[in-house]
């Protein structure tokens, strides 16, 4: 059960026409009380939901007379071209190409944000409290308008969110077993539904505007829902023997990648019929995925995990292709001597593991941490985030494969690096 509180006035924004986000670069510029009065929200005679609501305003002192924020969430926008950073004392927005922060809204009472959903890079956000002291209850989902500097309205639920999407026509907010669907104009409830336990908040949506494709947990240990709403169609897949770990889909919402519990393989699926389309290996030894990522071509998928080690696999299978098309010879001088076994030619005798296909490049991180992995708007670059606030900017050779290059690094959370 949901109950919905939107402030009033000014008029509810259309995210399609949203502005993009300012460019402030120092915590003194950031919106005060002196803009509005956060602890008094406008009066809406017709909701009365918002008696919960009173959110501080933006702490204006400088991030330098702090010490390093405690980092509780981390995630890349719908183009990969900004991420947001939720901590202890509020939350940040960075551009990824050039590397720089955009903006950082910090609190004076609490302040721990635990989720925090850009949308592109417009002035809408979803945002959710986190930590031992959080900013908003955690069961409820605020919407934050950066230009007003304030939240402008509310999802409140009955248990913790767990994770939020966002699209240009819709809000998702994901439950430990349930996840709802509202219309982002109005935000109306669409749609609900169950899923297996999900303390990870996994859920995906595509971006291309008018054929929503949402993807969350089935009701089974290792099974896959694929909702097109644009059809009316559901299709559920088995894609793994043990739980869901992390998935991912292309913007188009045609491929789909997965990765279990023991962290040892990749599936890509077609999701309009089920099929399987390909099988990568990440490694034989169990571990823990913590993101996948399609480049904007779906011919390259990046996995991080508690290795430590980035991954980088060539797909055969285009996004947009039915069936199970491989690619054409235009890419036939992609490597493919490091992704196929040496052992191929006795294929079918010895076991799976020896007919795997291998990670193109490489990249080298602490073992142990968790990194998050997106691909980067110049050519063969990959972008990789750590919850220790590690930014790196790499390169892999499409041709050759192996080690990538280490092309910036930053820590976005040292108090004493200005933007």
């Amino acid at each position: 059960m949901a109950t919905l509180s939107a402030f009033s006035p000014p008029s509810w924004p259309d995210p399609n026409t949203a502005t993009f986000l300012s460019e402030t670069t120092d915590a003194d510029s950031i919106a005060t009380a002196d803009d509005h009065d956060p602890q008094s929200p406008p009066p809406n005679p017709d909701l009365n939901n918002n008696n919960n609501f009173s959110p501080s305003p933006p702490d204006p002192t400088p991030a330098t007379s702090r010490s390093p924020p405690s980092l509780f969430h981390l995630s890349f926008n719908q183009d990969q071209a900004c991420f947001a950073v939720g901590t202890d004392h509020g939350f940040r927005i960075y551009n990824c190409d050039p590397f720089r922060e955009l903006f950082r809204r910090d609190f004076d009472n609490g302040g721990g944000i635990g989720v925090v959903e850009m949308l592109f890079r417009c002035n809408i956000l979803s945002i959710v409290g986190g930590g031992p002291d959080p900013q908003y209850p955690t069961n409820k989902v605020m919407i934050w308008d950066d230009h007003q500097g304030r939240c402008i309205g509310e999802l409140s639920f009955r248990s913790v969110v767990r994770s939020v999407r966002l699209r240009r026509d819709r809000i998702v907010v994901v439950l430990e077993q349930k996840i709802f669907v509202y219309n982002f104009a109005d935000l109306k409830l669409l749609h609900q539904i169950e899923t297996i336990a999900n303390p990870k908040g996994l859920c995906a949506v595509s971006q291309v505007a008018g054929s929503l494709v949402l993807v969350c947990p089935g009701l089974q240990k290792g099974q896959v829902r694929v909702e097109h709403y644009a059809s009316k169609r559901t299709k559920f897949i088995m894609a793994h023997d043990s739980r869901l770990a992390c998935f991912a889909l292309t913007p188009d919402g045609q491929l789909l990648a997965t990765a279990s519990s023991k962290g040892t393989l990749i599936r890509i699926f077609n999701t309009l019929d089920g099929s399987l389309l390909q099988e990568v290996r990440r490694g034989a030894d169990r571990a823990e995925i913590y993101s996948l990522a399609f480049s904007s071509t779906a011919q390259w998928l990046a996995v991080s995990s508690d290795k430590g080690t980035v991954h980088v696999f060539n797909l055969k299978v285009n996004s947009g292709s039915s069936g199970n098309e491989m690619r054409t010879s235009a890419d036939s001088n992609i490597v493919t001597s490091s992704s196929n076994s040496s052992l191929s030619f006795i294929r079918g005798v010895l076991p799976k593991y020896f007919n795997s296909e291998w990670s193109v490049a490489q990249f080298r991180l602490l073992e142990g941490s968790q990194y998050l992995v997106a691909f980067g708007h110049q050519k063969n670059t990959v972008v990789i985030l750590g919850m220790d606030g590690s930014f790196y900017r790499c390169q892999f050779d499409p041709v050759n494969g192996g080690e990538m290059t280490q092309l910036e690094y930053h820590n976005f959370l040292k108090p004493e690096e200005a933007f």
